[in-house]
């Protein structure tokens, strides 16, 4: 592989075909970069991040939320991606909060990301990312 990142985006619907469609992209991006290996988790945190991107984002735009997703792949990282028009940071639930019906997808990215955090993006919105070893961990 190459010093330099390979990248892919996807639009995401905010509709049931839309995260379908964003796994399945998802899937097929990382098979044709030959990570196959962290498909399972990298689905489940696009999953995560997209699902909270409608959720939190939609109700703020007209019309629903423009949430995109973008794939980068590093030499030892896939980093997940994903940006929508609300500036208001992701939320990560207390501790205490644990029973509530939302509010675990935060803890599921961390636990199955190396690092994850959030950039604010001009002129509105922001981005939630997450960054996946591409190796085996010893």
């Amino acid at each position: 592989m190459h010093d330099s990142a390979r990248t892919a985006t996807f639009r995401i619907t905010g509709s049931r075909e839309g995260f379908a469609e964003a796994r399945a992209f998802t899937h097929r991006m990382l098979n044709r970069w030959e990570v196959a290996q962290c498909a399972d988790d990298a689905v489940t945190v696009v999953t995560e991040l997209a699902a909270n991107a409608v959720l939190h984002a939609g109700p703020d735009v007209p019309g629903g939320a423009d949430v995109r997703l973008r794939l980068t792949l590093r030499r030892a990282h896939l980093v997940c991606a994903v940006s929508d028009q609300c500036d208001t940071p992701p939320v990560y639930p207390t501790p205490g909060e644990s029973l509530l019906e939302h509010g675990r997808g935060l803890h599921i990215v961390e636990a199955l990301s190396a690092h994850w955090g959030w950039t604010r993006r001009a002129p509105l919105g922001k981005t939630v990312w997450a960054m996946l070893p591409t190796r085996a961990q010893a």
